[in-house]
């Protein structure tokens, strides 16, 4: 079980003291989500617990091997030599390395816009409320539901984003009924629909949301359409 650090210790620390196993810190297009398009700087932290069938960064999952270990101050450097005040925290599972809390609210408190994609599994109260969580919450063809945190869905903020991403028919009803239970759509900025690149055929995705009716955004991941879809650092 992955233990969360109290309060007090984490706003105790300071970036030169934190330390963090690193897949990859890279200046692309976001590629998702309300900001799409918009230039952005991933922070990408290596080392991840869940084993999603469709995962699209594998490279960055065995905690036993990271690519690099990197101090707070020196992600912060890496960040800075972009010119560019939106940066995104993901992986792997950022909030799997605990000092990742004090670091994102270093960013926050120095004028960054700040986002989190995590994958739905750790409790994401910690976080500093100026953060937007992008919770990505775990459908059944990824084979990860039964570790989903539902508690993340009842402490959404409003400028939060709660992602599915879908493979199948099943996939799509058990989206919808969650997002009923739990009134996601009134809670927070936006409910992401997207299709499991290569699985599941973008009109059909469309055309059930339109069938239902449903106050959801359908997805892209433009990154994929503008480069390779495998290529790493965009």
């Amino acid at each position: 079980m992955i233990t969360q650090p109290t309060a007090e210790v984490l706003i105790r620390k300071i970036p030169s003291e934190l330390h963090f196993a690193v897949s990859e810190i890279f200046h692309s297009l976001q590629g998702e989500g309300l900001r799409a398009g918009l230039r952005c700087v991933f922070v990408r932290l290596h080392g991840c617990k869940l084993r999603c069938s469709w995962c699209d960064t594998p490279y960055a999952l065995d905690h036993r091997k990271p690519e690099h270990s990197m101090a707070g101050d020196e992600i912060i450097k890496e960040v800075q030599k972009y010119d560019c005040n939106f940066v995104e925290f993901t992986g792997g599972e950022p909030l799997e390395q605990h000092n990742v809390f004090p670091l994102m609210k270093w960013f926050c408190d120095n004028g960054y816009t700040v986002a989190v994609e995590t994958g739905g599994h750790i409790n994401t109260e910690f976080t500093d409320s100026r953060v937007i969580r992008i919770i990505d919450m775990k459908a059944p063809d990824s084979n990860m539901t039964s570790l989903n945190n539902y508690h993340n869905l009842e402490i959404l903020n409003s400028h939060d984003e709660v992602k599915f991403v879908l493979a199948s028919r099943k996939d799509y009803e058990w989206a919808v009924d969650l997002c009923e239970k739990y009134q996601i759509t009134k809670k927070c900025a936006a409910v992401l629909f997207s299709c499991v690149f290569g699985s599941l055929e973008f009109r059909t995705l469309a055309e059930w949301i339109l069938s239902d009716r449903l106050d959801v955004r359908m997805q892209l991941q433009i990154h994929k359409f503008i480069w390779e879809p495998n290529q790493r650092g965009v």
